[in-house]
């Protein structure tokens, strides 16, 4: 009987052990918020085990050392390794009691691995601990993720021991696993342009472009710039609040990074990177600026009318292995201001007509001045005329002659108009135009010239004014 009891208290204690010292590395995660924002990254860690003696060994400092290198070295990608110094260490509790267990023990400071072996406690010699886990404190400083290039995966690095007789394991990895993430960092959401002058229109480039931003991505992986956009229509809406669209594929999306092609947006998505990636570089960031265009041709027909453009781009940076990704949306806003405007060239600023002979008091006359008018307006309008008195002026001082027998008309135009101080349409609903040259026809008919007959003989004259209405 006492037999049996040995027997079944022996096999309690050997599972008991098993369990405590089955050893695994010591695997730590950095978090992706630390590696982007680049903030220092704290963690407490199960090393060892404390499976034998309490007491520590006299004149036998505990100490750790890296097995054979000076780096964690990256298990999936040769070649690609972190210093060890990136990770700092420092011991922090056994069985539960936090260090330093007694008053005159002592306790280093952070250290990072190398290959000499370095204490992590001093003891006293009459000191003891209890069985239980062995902790560690392990640490990231800001400066890590400033300066190296912290790839997804895991890196390895061995490391030995030196109280293999009482802290169980002998031999561990440590292992700094790097999640893969990509992030928008600093990204606008929203892109506001207002048109608020003709000469936008007439001068620049073979292109007109808008600026969408700097751009700053953080990732591990490497990655692929695609982008669309969320219609295949651009939504207008007129300053009258008239509905309409316009295609958008006229729009171009493309950056500052020769990595980065310029393509005509679509509804589907556009690889922009297909030639090159958008690697992991040192500090886990990639910067570049995107731009929207479009040809003038298509910038003068297309966004010309008075109202307001809207269009959404959506950007989804794709790890190459198609694993993880993260999109951003970009509101975009163009609003043309109503504009509009009438010039008179220098040379057709002044009209003359002159009756000397009989047939033209008989016939009356007609001046049609080329080119007197050049107008622009991006709505819809009426081009009216008008004078300011209504009667013609002789050396500054009003006549007789009403303005009335002056009929004023655009050339080809079905509409003339005899002069009066209320303003007439000469072209009514006409659509958007930008520098549209008029020819204007003055006429005095025969019945208005036979009035003029008894008039006395002298130079008259009168104001003729244009203006706009927007319908």
């Amino acid at each position: 009987m006492k037999i049996y009891n040995w027997f079944i208290l022996g096999i309690l204690i050997f599972f008991g052990a098993s369990q405590a010292v089955n050893a695994q590395d010591v695997n730590i995660v950095v978090p992706e918020l630390n590696i982007f924002n680049r903030s220092e990254f704290l963690t407490i860690q199960n090393v060892m085990y404390a499976q034998r003696n309490t007491k520590w060994q006299k004149h036998n400092d505990p100490t750790m050392w890296a097995l054979s290198s000076q780096n964690f070295s990256h298990t999936t990608h040769s070649g690609v390794f972190l210093p060890n110094a990136v990770l700092h260490w420092q011991f922090n509790s056994i069985g539960g009691e936090d260090a330093p267990l007694q008053g005159k023990d002592g306790l280093p400071g952070f250290q990072h691995f190398t290959t000499s072996p370095q204490a992590w406690y001093f003891p006293h010699p009459s000191g003891r601990y209890n069985q239980g886990n062995i902790t560690f404190k392990f640490k990231m400083p800001a400066d890590v993720f400033l300066n190296n290039t912290l790839v997804a995966g895991n890196y390895s690095l061995a490391i030995g021991q030196n109280y293999d007789d009482d802290f169980t394991p002998a031999s561990f990895n440590v292992v700094i696993s790097v999640p893969k993430a990509i992030w928008w960092l600093t990204a606008n959401n929203s892109v506001y342009r207002q048109i608020n002058s003709l000469n936008q229109y007439r001068s620049g480039g073979p292109q007109v472009q808008a600026s969408l931003g700097d751009f700053v991505i953080g990732n591990t992986v490497d990655f692929k710039l695609f982008g669309k956009s969320a219609s295949s229509t651009i939504q207008f809406t007129s300053s009258k609040g008239v509905e309409g669209t316009r295609n958008v594929s006229i729009i171009n999306l493309g950056g500052n990074s020769p990595k980065i092609n310029t393509l005509p947006l679509s509804e589907t998505w556009k690889d922009f990177t297909p030639s090159d990636n958008f690697n992991v570089e040192s500090g886990n960031r990639n910067e570049f600026r995107l731009k929207a265009s479009v040809s003038k041709s298509d910038f003068n027909t297309h966004f010309f009318e008075a109202g307001t453009y809207k269009f959404q781009i959506n950007l989804n940076a794709k790890s190459t292995d198609n694993s993880t990704g993260a999109q951003q949306n970009i509101d975009f806003t163009v609003n043309v201001v109503p504009l509009s405007e009438i010039t008179i060239p220098t040379s057709g600023s002044s009209v003359n007509f002159n009756f000397n002979t009989i047939e033209q008091y008989q016939n009356g006359q007609t001046q049609t001045i080329a080119n007197q008018l050049l107008i622009s307006n991006n709505e819809t309008y009426e081009l009216n005329v008008k004078t300011d008195v209504p009667f013609f002026r002789k050396s500054g001082v009003q006549s007789d002659i009403p303005s009335s027998i002056l009929e004023v008309g655009v050339e080809g135009g079905s509409q003339n108009v005899a002069l009066s101080t209320t303003s007439q349409k000469i072209i009514n609903n006409g659509t958007p135009v930008l520098d549209k040259n008029l020819n204007i026809k003055y006429t005095i008919s025969a019945l208005a010239a036979q009035s003029l007959v008894a008039k006395e003989k002298s130079t008259y004259s009168i104001n003729v004014i244009y203006s706009f209405t927007a319908l």
